[in-house]
């Protein structure tokens, strides 16, 4: 409480989070050790009392030293989680009809996830088309979202997104960078896949190409957390993550806090690379300034994808 009191971005909020817990504190609600289940209890009325799913608890269950993890090493440790998982890009394909595919799963610092990103559009800088997943996308770093949409967006140097510290600023600003390691990806199309699981610096740059006009989004309504945040340690195994701040885009004057980011093209989440493709594969067949080869094989994936699912037979027993 004392944390929330000093740094967290809605000092109004932080009161309110204080008279509920302090009420459940003297009700015996927080009894017994302290241990995951007490902060799942937490978090469930840190989220009545804020609305904001951001600011929350994490357990860590096993830790190597005597003492409480400074919060260096809880950022050294995320560091880490990003370099085991490549700097957050999953997967990069080349698919039938010479479009590309990138998956991420976290969007990291630009300082650590540079090179990554650089060998991704190196490797599709050919294609005619992008399809961007960002269905299992948890979060990120504001300036790694900045990195990615100055790949996308035009050349130049475009304000992208406001991140205001605390109620009245000091405020930090986002720009695309006016120049990249890897080769730009403009004036082609973009599809990003979104799901209810979307969340944060995965939204921001959903929220940010679809701002700008640049990409459509396709998928279900995002899980709507804007607010970037700290790491905090309270003790051996408890980390917060204290919202310290909230984004403000230049072109909506908003973010995408509590409401997520509305797709341009509704589906379910498990059908939205088949809507995205199915509709890049379209385009490619009509598109009479493709190369030959490139609307033949469009032509003959769109036969494959028209095809129904068959479900696999399963043999009975007895």
């Amino acid at each position: 409480l004392d944390r929330l009191a000093d740094s967290y971005v809605f000092p109004e909020r932080a009161a309110t989070v204080e008279e509920l817990l302090r009420g459940n504190l003297r009700a015996g609600r927080y009894e017994g050790p302290v241990d995951k289940g007490l902060c799942e209890r937490l978090n469930e009325d840190l989220f009545e009392a804020s609305r904001d799913k951001h600011l929350r608890l994490i357990w860590h269950p096993v830790v190597d030293r005597d003492e409480a993890p400074s919060e260096e090493a809880l950022v050294a440790g995320l560091l880490e989680q990003f370099r085991l998982e490549n700097q957050g890009v999953r997967s990069v394909e080349r698919l039938a009809g010479n479009v590309a595919s990138i998956q991420l799963t976290i969007i990291p610092p630009a300082s650590t996830a540079g090179g990554s990103i650089a060998a991704a559009m190196e490797l599709i800088a050919d294609t005619q088309a992008l399809i961007l997943d960002l269905r299992e996308t948890r979060g990120g770093a504001p300036e790694g979202v900045a990195l990615w949409c100055s790949y996308l967006l035009p050349e130049g140097e475009v304000h992208l997104n406001d991140v205001v510290q605390g109620a009245d600023g000091p405020t930090r600003q986002y720009w695309t960078s006016g120049y990249v390691a890897g080769p730009r990806y403009a004036e082609r199309p973009v599809y990003v896949l979104v799901s209810s699981t979307t969340f944060s610096g995965g939204e921001e740059l959903a929220y940010d190409l679809k701002a700008f006009g640049r990409a459509t989004i396709v998928g279900e309504v995002t899980r709507g957390g804007a607010h970037p945040s700290a790491v905090v340690s309270l003790g051996e195994h408890v980390e917060l993550r204290l919202p310290v701040a909230r984004s403000v885009s230049p072109i909506t004057g908003g973010n995408w806090e509590a409401v997520g980011v509305e797709p341009d093209v509704k589906t379910s989440a498990s059908d939205a690379f088949d809507v995205a493709y199915r509709t890049i594969l379209d385009m490619l067949m009509s598109d009479e300034e493709a190369p030959t080869a490139v609307r033949e094989e469009a032509r003959v994936q769109s036969l494959v994808e028209a095809r129904p699912k068959l479900r696999p037979s399963v043999p009975s027993v007895c």
